[in-house]
């Protein structure tokens, strides 16, 4: 969900993933742990990937979000709300 979110902003490589992902407080997120999350998402047909020339290196891959997976993210932010807003219910003492 993390990583749709983030490629929902904008077409972004592995390791600029992984820096946005840390500078917003996701630090288990790492390029190690990114790259077979985003192999899985792209088979499961959520984001398609494509290669951008890098003037200083090899040519990056891209990711951008497929409607598939804004349909994802879409729902799994939904699902997320409620869990948060029920789980804060419980540990609120019943306050939701």
């Amino acid at each position: 969900m993390c990583l749709l979110s983030v490629i929902s902003e904008e077409p972004t490589y592995g390791y600029e993933m992984a820096r946005k992902l840390q500078e917003r407080g996701l630090d288990l997120a790492s390029e190690g742990s990114i790259y077979p999350l985003l192999s899985r998402l792209q088979k499961q047909g959520l984001v398609d990937g494509y290669l951008v020339e890098s003037p200083g290196g090899p040519a990056r891959k891209y990711y951008r979000l497929a409607p598939s997976g804004r349909k994802a993210l879409d729902s799994w932010v939904g699902d997320w709300h409620a869990l948060t807003t029920g789980v804060n219910g419980v540990l609120g003492g019943g306050a939701v």
